[in-house]
């Protein structure tokens, strides 16, 4: 059975998902955009590299970190310009002062948040960013999307969304990221785009979805792809609505520590 935060089944369904908005990543990047070429970003939890794969085509460079296996293998198949790394949010085996941005892509919300963001604070160069992004489906945008979530809702009693940008989890990020003085100057940025999906990759979108199959349990759970086959029957094309949703903090760190952590176990610096 699947656990909660346990993608090891789902890998083969990963790359189904929506990728993010390329406007927003750009804004993100903000005051660094004219010397992106020349960043280290660390894309921590990558998975199979969905949001690395735009990141290498923004001409960013880097690390992918991702615990596990599965995801870890399909993502460092693609070779892009990252070094990918088995390791976590926690504990992500960099060197201090290494990375001008640390980003994670709609995975923040498996971490033990306050221990990330000391590790985070450490690894990144004074003045680094830490970006936080999500990018879940536009409901407000589309009654097909409207119709799924109104069923799913009525077939798993007591459903809370733990991996949507728009969970209660994002509900006062800001407060979360800035806790311990780690970060400051936190900058939401939110902005709408679509995906345009075959029928058979929007299934494998849904069945790629942790906490929705987890919550619902297996028999539950594939009573709600068929309900959604049966909605797209007739569908060869499906366009779907989405919203990329990110938080960017600023690191507070003003001067390089002195001390330096464990190199990278395979392949050491970039």
């Amino acid at each position: 059975m699947i656990a909660l935060g346990d993608f090891t089944e789902l890998a083969k369904t990963y790359d189904c998902r929506a990728g993010y908005s390329l406007t927003v990543l750009e804004f993100c990047l903000g005051s660094f955009w004219d010397r992106r070429e020349a960043l280290i970003v660390a894309d921590v939890g990558a998975g199979t590299g969905k949001l690395t794969q735009h990141l290498n085509a923004l001409a960013c460079r880097g690390y992918a970190i991702e615990p596990n296996e599965a995801m870890f293998e399909k993502g460092r198949s693609l070779h892009l310009n990252f070094q990918w790394s088995k390791a976590n949010a926690e504990n992500t085996q960099l060197d201090d002062n290494s990375v001008d941005i640390v980003i994670m892509g709609s995975a923040f919300h498996w971490t033990d948040q306050q221990k990330a963001l000391v590790e985070f604070h450490r690894i990144l160069k004074p003045g680094g960013r830490f970006i936080a992004v999500w990018n879940p489906r536009d409901l407000s945008a589309c009654s097909l999307q409207r119709e799924i979530d109104q069923w799913i809702q009525q077939q798993i009693p007591n459903f809370i969304r733990v991996s949507s940008g728009f969970s209660n989890f994002v509900q006062g990020l800001e407060k979360t990221l800035e806790k311990g003085s780690y970060f400051s100057d936190v900058v939401f940025v939110e902005g709408s785009h679509t995906e345009k999906m075959s029928r058979d990759r929007y299934l494998g979108a849904w069945k790629s979805v942790n906490d929705i199959r987890t919550q619902a349990g297996e028999e539950t759970f594939q009573r709600i792809i068929k309900y959604i086959e049966q909605k797209t029957d007739s569908m060869n094309e499906i366009i779907v609505p989405y919203k990329t949703r990110a938080w960017v903090a600023k690191s507070t760190k003003i001067t390089y520590s002195n001390t330096r952590t464990a190199q990278l176990k395979k392949g050491g610096n970039l």
